[in-house]
């Protein structure tokens, strides 16, 4: 493995440490299967969005994908830094109204929000909807016909294209459960309808064409295509938007195969298509908008397990099996996701041995990571996973009834808990007999 990332480091004792804590003397206090997330570097990816807007120029909106990782003290942070945030679901509404997000930094996302959910969020006063389907046109136009106001919303646009990703992650092709084909001119009746809505107010478009991208080339094509489709809908309806949404998917380092793209070289690339096409045009510059999530939070964080049961196959595999597994991080099951890991209470001896980490889980593919080098290992070292701030916790489940992580924030050389761990009680806490 390549050198550390800045936020991790080595103790005296040779101990990983994240923020400036010992992940060994963190694994002791809150114990483990745990997510360690460290603050400052959470900032430090928010702050680098703001100045690459700000080096371009261009008037911006950026609001964290909620999905990637949501509770009541990361909405926290992100209210310090003041940004908006991007909510999919009520639940995600909820837990950000009550961690004090302002209504209207809010953008609501969803290809089937309930009737129950914009009722909700129009109670709140929720900022933008992004809207997904002719379904939701009617839905939410009336909906906010019963709440006698007029809502903020964005058209969320199929463009045609995905970028290349695993099929689970890509959303901006035309076969799609996402948004409105721009190719066979359901984008274009979208707008009329909208337009045409007394209690709808169409402020621009959205589009988001997948995650864990590299190539700054595919938002800059995505820019292109919703500039040149909002340049032939002025002509036609006279609509000129006032802003051009284009998602997130700005992809991280997850192993040393990843070939990152800074987010400036991302926010340049779109901010320098949008102008050239609005100079083109002669079409007034839009607010650029972007929704980072997993570029924010996941390579902030690691996991720490204590290794269990080994067991090697001569000639063929050694397997360590960890207290955790794919109930805290589906994402290898799901799409075959990559990681890298170190011995957190060894970490600077040299790798010995192969290993596959197995999870704990009674299925066949609660693998974490095949072929880990690592120090020869004992049960009960301490492994941490490195980049799993995103779409671990908040894919989480409780599979063979196994209770939920604790989540840990460390920030300035301290440690405060941010989710406690569940306990066999709570998994019952919803049952009847």
């Amino acid at each position: 493995m390549n050198p550390l990332p800045e936020h991790l480091s080595l103790t005296p004792d040779h101990h990983l440490a994240i923020g400036g804590v010992d992940t060994v003397e963190l694994a002791k206090e809150y114990g483990t299967p745990l997510f360690v997330y460290d603050i400052a570097t959470v900032r430090t990816n928010i702050r680098a969005f703001k100045k690459a807007f700000e080096a371009n120029q261009v008037d911006y909106n950026i609001a964290y994908a909620s999905k990637a990782f949501s509770c009541l003290a990361v909405y926290e942070v992100i209210n310090q830094e003041e940004i908006a945030v991007d909510v999919v679901s009520g639940g995600e509404l909820y837990t950000a109204i009550q961690a004090d997000v302002p209504a209207k930094n809010i953008h609501f996302h969803g290809n089937n929000k309930s009737k129950e959910e914009l009722e909700l969020a129009l109670e709140y006063g929720v900022g933008c909807y992004i809207v997904d389907n002719f379904y939701e046109i009617e839905l939410l136009n009336q909906v906010a016909a019963d709440y006698d106001t007029i809502v903020t919303v964005q058209l969320r646009i199929a463009p045609g294209f995905s970028a290349h990703t695993h099929d689970f992650i890509r959303t901006g092709q035309r076969d799609s459960k996402f948004g409105f084909d721009l190719e066979n001119g359901q984008a274009l009746e979208a707008i009329k309808r909208v337009l045409s809505m007394d209690n709808l107010n169409l402020h621009g478009l959205h589009c988001h064409i997948g995650s864990q991208i590299f190539e700054s080339e595919a938002f800059a094509l995505a820019a292109e295509k919703l500039m040149c489709f909002l340049a032939d809908i002025r002509l036609e309806t006279d609509f000129v938007a006032k802003s051009l949404n284009l998602g997130g998917g700005f992809g991280i380092k997850y192993t040393d195969q990843d070939q990152v793209t800074s987010i400036q070289a991302h926010i340049d690339a779109v901010c320098r298509r949008t102008k050239e096409l609005a100079n083109t045009y002669n079409y007034p510059l839009p607010e650029i908008w972007v929704e980072p999530g997993r570029s924010i939070v996941g390579a902030a964080a690691l996991t720490l397990y204590t290794i269990g049961s080994k067991k090697n196959i001569h000639g063929i595999r050694n397997y360590l099996a960890v207290d955790g597994g794919m109930t805290d991080n589906i994402r290898p099951a799901l799409y075959q996701a990559k990681y890298q890991g170190l011995l957190a209470n060894r970490a600077a001896e040299e790798n010995q041995e192969l290993y596959s980490i197995a999870g704990k889980c009674c299925e066949s593919g609660d693998m974490l990571i095949w072929d880990l080098p690592l120090p020869y290992v004992e049960t009960n070292d301490l492994l941490a996973v490195l980049s799993t701030g995103a779409y671990g916790y908040s894919m989480a489940s409780n599979y063979n009834r196994l209770p939920r992580p604790a989540v840990v924030f460390v920030e300035e050389g301290q440690a405060r808990l941010a989710i406690r761990r569940e306990t066999y009680q709570d998994l019952i806490d919803l049952d009847y007999r």
